[in-house]
């Protein structure tokens, strides 16, 4: 499969909970930008103003499903999964914004051997060039160790049967990456199409890096994070430097 690929639709999995900072413009960019069948919306409750946003979308487009889950990030993905009518679908994070033609970029690497396009992300905050080039390298990295479903195209009958713990609130994606390589599929990592990813701040602070770990030995995955130091030790030197740039811009003005 390759080339254009005649009135395909696809369905679009959302994980949100207080997912209001960044959720209108992630929707907005996933209609503009992707042959939507349905958004699959799957909510941990939120309180904010998460659901009124995802109201707004299905009263324009009347192809909304919302279905709520009050477990980790795996059994929210396991229940978008079991909802997927389409050939493909996509996760895309709540707070990641897709770029102009993302699927139109995408389709030409959707062959018969690949289970899964992944688009690069890039955090928003970055943009001094040779940070960026660095940046976009350790990423690509990580996903070759871990997998990610920040902009993410899965062939379907490939992920149908899985069942993903639901211990794994975190490195939920390796577990994904790893049942589609042991189908025999491939899984194509690009640097175009991407999305601009609007992590909050706290992610990399030392107590987020911290949750990492406590997350990762709850997951059993503690090997697989240690991997990952190096590249995870640039993301949590990156913020620090964040973090210093923006209280001088304060201090000074």
């Amino acid at each position: 499969m390759g080339g254009s690929i005649v009135n395909m639709r696809v369905d679009v999995i959302i994980i949100t909970k207080n997912s209001e900072r960044m959720l209108k413009e992630c929707l907005r960019a996933v209609y503009e930008n992707v042959p939507l069948n349905r958004l699959i919306l799957v909510d941990g409750y939120s309180t904010d103003k998460t659901l009124e946003i995802v109201n707004e979308f299905q009263k324009k487009h009347g192809n909304v499903l919302v279905i709520q889950d009050n477990g980790t990030r795996a059994t929210a993905r396991q229940k978008g999964i079991e909802q997927v009518e389409t050939e493909w679908f996509m996760f895309v994070d709540s707070d990641a914004v897709i770029c102009k033609g993302w699927f139109k970029k995408a389709e030409k690497h959707m062959r018969q051997d690949v289970g899964a396009v992944w688009g690069i992300e890039v955090w928003s905050t970055i943009k001094n060039p040779a940070i960026l080039k660095l940046f976009l390298w350790i990423t690509r990295k990580i996903f070759d160790l871990r997998g990610g479903t920040h902009d993410t195209l899965i062939r379907t009958d490939v992920v149908r049967d899985i069942k993903i713990p639901k211990v794994l609130h975190v490195f939920e994606d390796a577990y994904i990456k790893d049942w589609i390589t042991q189908k025999g599929y491939k899984l194509i990592a690009c640097y175009d199409p991407f999305c601009i990813h609007y992590r909050p701040a706290s992610v990399w602070t030392i107590r987020g890096s911290l949750n990492i770990i406590a997350d990762s030995i709850r997951a059993g995955r503690l090997t697989l994070f240690i991997r990952l130091t190096v590249a995870y030790g640039f993301y949590t030197a990156y913020s620090v430097y964040q973090f210093l740039a923006n209280n001088i811009k304060r201090g000074a003005s």
